[in-house]
């Protein structure tokens, strides 16, 4: 037994991976890494394609559920919306982030008592990820893009109240 704390230094391993220059961050390693995900914009358009069939396919079935099976069957849909959340902004889809995000959020604070109002909303924001998709809104989307949100907020709103 020793007579006082013991402070243990862990290994910084985060420096043997990111080459650091003079003047900071290796700036062609940052602009081989952006070139990349450029790449994979083609790609993202696929995956996205399969998270919203997905996204579609468990509302459906947390629809003909209900209690804890419906609870649960919404936090795959949770799970997938919290991926379209991640992945959209790094592929200039900030909506999809947005969305998803909102989307999120709206299920984590849903009562036990799930309503059909709760599930419409849901709904809306499926619908609202696969019209980003399809009509190739980039970045925040413009003025579509705001009414778009504007219109998730007054869904949201009418089914549990004004955010506080």
């Amino acid at each position: 037994m020793t007579n006082g704390p013991e402070f243990i230094q862990p290994p910084n391993t985060l420096k043997d991976k990111v080459k650091v220059t003079e003047g900071g961050v290796d700036l062609d390693a940052l602009e081989k890494a952006e070139a990349l995900i450029a790449g994979l914009q083609d790609s993202y358009l696929e995956w996205v394609e399969g998270d919203l069939e997905r996204l579609q396919t468990y509302y459906g079935e947390a629809e003909a559920l209900a209690g804890a099976d419906r609870r649960a069957k919404l936090g795959e849909v949770f799970s997938v919306a919290h991926d379209v959340k991640g992945q959209g902004g790094s592929f200039n889809y900030h909506l999809m982030t947005a969305i998803g995000n909102k989307l999120c959020r709206f299920i984590e604070k849903m009562p036990a008592d799930i309503t059909r109002g709760h599930m419409e909303v849901v709904k809306v924001h499926i619908d609202a990820l696969r019209l980003v998709i399809a009509q190739r809104m980039e970045g925040e989307g413009g003025r579509a893009g705001e009414n778009l949100m504007r219109g998730l907020d007054a869904v949201i709103a009418k089914v549990s109240g004004p955010e506080k």
